[in-house]
């Protein structure tokens, strides 16, 4: 007993180290998360609202299948909640990329050309004002398909602030560095790799943790009104349709959480690659 114990110790040290360490970033989110969950339990039973209590993702029977059983696959659109949102975030991952090829590319074009940037900023900052709503039947009237006008949905909405961010970060490039450039008489190709990547980059990365957001919810808007596809979007309505209100609960848990992911990983490769 005495030698386990000693064994113990260490591990134990190790917990209470970190617990000390994170506590005050960990114990104020538990608080809030459940003092939101009691709030709602105790407004519900009470009948002020007339949503379902957080509990009925447990009680009820068709919810708990899909909180216990995400990985199901009867085929068609009946499929687990994992599923669902695996095939929403493969679109996203499909226009955001292009959206980034696309938006650093133009970006870094119309920051390099002042008059670009003089004749297409105005139209620039009206598109980027359009709701991903609004591009919807234009490009299912377009491209007759779900799944491309969903991509072009995703695209359109995500290339803005990726395009706007790159060409104001090449923009502000120090003019010591544009100086640099002509004593040395750079090359092109060692300007654009050795001074203007490494200047815009905290500018594109900017561009590309906001887009990357809008481009996760403007898939969820667009799915919604786009019948009979695989994704989280289409979920929800079809069980708003059936008044499966629970459905739509745990289905907005999950978009939540997937959206933080994204959005944290951004934040953390933006640490790895961006360098102060």
């Amino acid at each position: 007993m005495t030698i386990s114990v000693r064994k113990s110790r260490p591990a134990n040290n190790n917990f209470n180290k970190i617990w000390r360490k994170y506590e005050d970033n960990i114990i104020p989110p538990i608080v809030g998360i459940l003092g939101f969950l009691l709030v709602w339990q105790l407004a519900s039973v009470i009948g002020l609202i007339k949503l379902p209590p957080p509990t009925d993702l447990i009680t009820n029977e068709r919810t708990r299948v899909y909180l216990m059983y995400p990985f199901f696959n009867r085929g068609g659109t009946d499929v687990g909640l994992f599923w669902q949102a695996m095939a929403s975030l493969q679109r996203v991952l499909i226009g955001y990329s292009l959206a980034a090829i696309v938006g650093i590319s133009l970006g870094i074009l119309v920051g390099l050309n002042v008059f670009l940037n003089k004749a297409l900023d105005p139209l620039f900052q009206f598109l980027r004002t359009v709701p991903p709503l609004a591009w919807v039947p234009l490009a299912l009237a377009a491209l007759q398909q779900n799944q491309p006008a969903a991509l072009f949905v995703i695209f359109i909405t995500a290339v803005w602030p990726i395009l706007i961010n790159t060409a104001v970060g090449v923009q502000q490039i120090p003019q010591d560095y544009i100086n640099v450039r002509k004593v040395l008489r750079l090359s092109p190709n060692k300007f654009f790799f050795k001074i203007l990547i490494p200047s815009a980059l905290p500018y594109i990365f900017t561009g590309l943790r906001i887009a990357i957001g809008l481009a996760w919810l403007a898939i969820i808007a667009a799915e919604i009104v786009m019948s009979g596809i695989v994704g989280i979007g289409f979920f929800i309505w079809d069980s708003y349709q059936n008044n499966y209100i629970s459905d739509i609960i745990l289905a907005l848990i999950y978009i939540g959480a997937i959206g933080l992911i994204l959005d944290r990983f951004m934040a953390w490769l933006q640490t790895l690659i961006v360098r102060d």
